[in-house]
């Protein structure tokens, strides 16, 4: 039945600690996010938004991150790397030198840039030295994490709990969002493992501690959990292999799917 709905349970075992969970850990890129990043506000600029997306798309042509990428998919046009030269810390497009960066670039530039007071990475944008905005990248939250969250509550979890190595801003925001009782932010992946260590020696016996992730940094802290569940068969091989529960879509749903089947 669990493998029908695209629930992958490697034994019985396991399906009887899922039954019994009460508090489910989640990391939260790729997870409860979509890992996916996309402009999500463009402020203070003079030019108009659509001639500050060029540019910076221009500018960061020859970068492959997933930032750069957003600004790309942003423009939605073919780059014309003709335009761009001196691709460095800055880069020069149309004959206008464009910086795009943090608070430090900016400062070490001498350019005063205004803070932004949104949730997400933000980029300054200078243009031959002088301030001309920044524009707001956000990961976007998936459409049903909420519901999932509200959900597990129902069904009687006592706590839920997001890991990130995510900024404490960002990762407050999120779980704020989707109504995460508790959230550790700034981790890195060995730091995730001493979290669910300190939350498995909090817990009473008899309660579960279940982790979700998709990542092949999960691994360790997929197998340190009671019970370890690989979210979406998009996952990386490494945490499909450390999981006890595979859940082949990348829907935060299908775990409370999972749940019921264990339960009945």
């Amino acid at each position: 039945g669990a493998s029908k709905a695209g629930v992958l349970i490697k034994g019985s075992n396991y399906m009887e600690t899922l039954s019994q969970t009460k508090i489910v850990v989640f990391d939260k890129t790729g997870t409860l996010t979509k890992g996916v990043f996309e402009v999500s506000g463009i402020h203070h600029n003079e030019l108009e938004n659509e001639k500050l997306i060029e540019l910076a798309a221009h500018a960061e042509c020859a970068s492959s991150h997933p930032i750069s990428k957003s600004l790309q998919r942003a423009y939605g046009k073919p780059i014309d790397r003709s335009r761009v030269s001196d691709i460095g810390l800055t880069a020069t497009v149309d004959g206008m030198k464009i910086a795009i960066g943090n608070d430090k670039l900016m400062e070490k530039l001498g350019v005063d840039c205004i803070p932004c007071h949104c949730v997400g990475t933000i980029l300054h944008i200078a243009v031959d030295g002088k301030y001309a905005g920044h524009i707001v990248i956000s990961d976007i939250e998936k459409p049903d994490a909420r519901a999932a969250i509200a959900a597990l509550k129902r069904t009687g979890v006592q706590k839920t709990v997001m890991l990130t190595g995510d900024t404490k801003r960002v990762a407050g925001q999120v779980a704020k969002d989707l109504g995460v009782d508790e959230v550790h932010s700034e981790l890195l992946p060995a730091d995730k493992v001493t979290q669910v260590e300190k939350l498995l020696a909090e817990k009473s016996p008899k309660a579960k501690l279940a982790f979700v992730g998709d990542g092949i940094n999960d691994a360790p802290v997929l197998s340190r959990a009671d019970i370890g569940i690989a979210m979406g068969a998009m996952g990386s091989d490494a945490a499909i292999e450390a999981a006890d529960v595979v859940l082949m879509d990348d829907d935060p749903a299908k775990l409370i799917q999972a749940m019921d089947i264990a339960r009945k």
